[in-house]
């Protein structure tokens, strides 16, 4: 194994709204919204823990469209669910993402109100 260089600090979403979107993950993920401002927003698991999730607004955001690379997804997050995808489906469609319409047997794809990618995964362990 290489020589470890540091730890995994931190993950920065762009995104138009800051604050709706730490409010969207930290239903989505049960994490805790630790700081916000008009241009930031932090989401951290209980008792701080790291690594943190951050949102920062950018000026004329253009969402990703996949599965087009016209506007490459940047980046994507894998949710791993313990209860079938039907009710994780309908839960996260609450919270106001949209369904990317690619089912598959270990995974769904969702957009989030941003329009980044996501995934619901339930692995075959």
């Amino acid at each position: 194994m290489q020589a470890m260089i540091g730890t995994f600090e931190s993950i920065i979403i762009d995104c138009p709204d800051p604050r709706a979107l730490a409010r969207f993950y930290s239903q989505l993920l049960g994490l805790e919204i630790v700081g916000y401002d008009e241009d930031w927003a932090e989401i951290v698991a209980e008792g701080g823990r790291r690594p943190l999730v951050a949102f920062q607004q950018v000026a004329e955001y253009n969402p990703p469209q996949w599965p087009s690379q016209s506007v490459p997804q940047q980046m994507h997050i894998d949710v791993r669910i313990d209860t079938d995808f039907d009710t994780a489906e309908a839960a996260v469609l609450a919270l106001g993402a949209t369904s990317a319409g690619s089912e598959h047997p270990t995974f769904r794809v969702y957009r989030d109100p941003a329009g980044h990618p996501f995934c619901l995964i339930k692995p075959n362990d």
